[in-house]
């Protein structure tokens, strides 16, 4: 019974209200009862708590003092352009030579010794000037004999442009020829026509041959009436020469009466034939040597004695050396009294009032170049100053060297002076394009990262690469054609190098 009261006693107890007595902190002795104790966790709990958010709030303004420094830091480290649009004027570069428009070496054409020098260099020669000259006395007997043939033909020139007479041969010579067909065709015609088949001329020749053995009777008996007498009694003679006249023309009209009373035969008729054939040709000659001369010398005779004349006139310019064209004497190689030879190079000759740029542009580039583009030239040996020039020639085929292709463009220079000579090194600037209001970004600002063309842009003091596609270009800025980046953002000119490296090595992607 002890025992069950003892455990309702313990159970009830378990089961009331714990009671919290407050008391005031002085009265507190060192061991405080178990209440006390709950109260004072809670209130560390919310230290705690307190601690921790005052914290967070000082990290947060760190980090966000920080960001600001970090910006400004970058905006003190880095050199930006503002991304904005302007003009552009796009160029393609390239290098090449001056060189003259022309250009000579005067050469010797034969040997002998130089007898005078009659210009100096830088002097100013026009065409067919006389430079230098071979003493007669060292010259080969054909050049000193060229002088007399020179003489001649000259002469035969004058005669063939003022004289009348070769006109005149050609007249007489087609009268001569049209009468040699004349009778040739009328020897044809008699022969193939007054035959037996024209009666009137076969009963003509008939009383021909009646006539004339009547007169052979006639002329026989008077004959017979001085027979007898000597042979040196003039009348006997004279009656002998009747009778001898008579019987000839007795036998011309019996011959004639054969003719025509016959048949001509084939080798008569090719000969007729021929005779017109030849006597026609020869017309047809006279005829054109007429026409050839009746207005005057004919222009060929007269071009061919001038090629004589021309030909006499080089053979005697051989002893000579003269300008080819207007230029400047710009070197000399010999001296008076030097023996030369022929081949032996004596002067150069550069037309240098106009000066021409040979350069070579890459492949890529050659379909934007055309005539007529201007373009501004530098040179090395003349510093600070540029100089103007236009594109006269572009080549239409190439030239490959160690697998590159080039073609060959070239320039005429258009203020040129006296500092600018042939053979000086001239970088060429040629102004292939104009475009106005597009962006543009520096060309110090593009890099080229894994074979992208890449700008880097500063965006809340942080570098970011930017992938782009650039078009146009000139010295200093391109044309930007895409990219992800807007007018008036900040473009990095010079991003770090390890940010660059690390992009090419594949561990940053923009």
């Amino acid at each position: 019974m002890g025992k069950d009261k003892e455990k309702k006693e313990k159970k009830a107890s378990m089961n009331e209200e714990p009671v919290v007595t407050f008391v005031p902190v002085e009265t507190i002795d060192e061991t405080p009862a178990a209440p006390v104790k709950k109260a004072k966790k809670k209130t560390n709990k919310k230290l705690l708590w307190g601690i921790l958010g005052a914290a967070l709030i000082l990290v947060i303004v760190v980090v966000i003092v920080l960001s600001n420094n970090a910006k400004t830091a970058a905006a003190n480290t880095y050199q930006t352009v503002t991304l904005e649009k302007g003009q552009l004027t796009a160029i393609v570069g390239a290098t090449g030579t001056v060189r003259a428009l022309q250009t000579a070496s005067i050469a010797w054409e034969t040997n002998g010794r130089i007898e005078a020098i009659d210009v100096k260099i830088g002097d100013k020669v026009t065409a067919g000037e006389e430079l230098a000259k071979l003493a007669q006395s060292s010259l080969s007997p054909s050049i000193i004999s060229a002088t007399a043939d020179l003489v001649t033909a000259q002469r035969n020139l004058d005669d063939l442009r003022n004289s009348t007479v070769a006109k005149a041969k050609a007249q007489q010579a087609v009268a001569d020829a049209q009468n040699a067909y004349s009778d040739a065709l009328g020897s044809r015609l008699f022969s193939n026509r007054n035959r037996a088949t024209n009666q009137d001329l076969v009963d003509q020749a008939s009383a021909a041959v009646v006539l004339a053995k009547d007169k052979v009777d006639d002329a026989e008996d008077y004959y017979n009436k001085f027979s007898e007498r000597k042979d040196d009694d003039p009348q006997k003679a004279a009656a002998l020469n009747s009778l001898a006249n008579a019987r000839l023309n007795l036998d011309q009209a019996t011959k004639n009466l054969n003719y025509y009373l016959d048949v001509p035969d084939s080798i008569e008729v090719a000969l007729t034939d021929a005779e017109v054939a030849v006597a026609k040709a020869n017309l047809e000659d006279a005829l054109r040597e007429w026409n050839r001369l009746k207005d005057g010398p004919d222009p060929a005779d007269i071009a061919a004695a001038e090629a004589r004349v021309a030909s006499i006139q080089a053979t005697l310019d051989m002893a000579k050396l003269t300008s080819p064209f207007n230029g400047t004497i710009t070197e000399i190689n010999s001296l008076a009294g030097d023996l030369v030879n022929a081949g032996t190079v004596s002067f150069r000759i550069d037309n240098i009032n106009q000066l021409l740029v040979d350069v070579n542009v890459q492949e890529v580039d050659i379909n934007s170049i055309k005539p007529g583009q201007a373009a501004l030239l530098t040179f090395d040996a003349i510093p600070n100053k540029e100089y103007s020039g236009k594109v006269t020639e572009v080549a239409r085929v190439g030239n490959t060297v160690n697998g590159v292709v080039n073609f060959k463009v070239t320039l005429q220079l258009l203020n040129p002076d006296d500092q600018v000579l042939p053979g000086m090194t001239a970088a060429v600037n040629i102004t292939i394009n104009q475009l106005d209001d597009i962006l543009t970004v520096p060309n110090r600002a593009v890099r080229l990262v894994n074979g992208q063309q890449t700008i880097y842009v500063l965006r809340n003091g942080i570098p970011v690469a930017v992938n782009i596609q650039i078009g146009a270009t000139s010295d200093t800025i391109s044309e930007l054609l895409s990219g992800d980046i807007q007018e008036g953002e900040q473009i990095i000119l010079n991003p770090p190098s390890s940010f660059i490296s690390l992009m090419s090595s594949g561990g940053m992607r923009p």
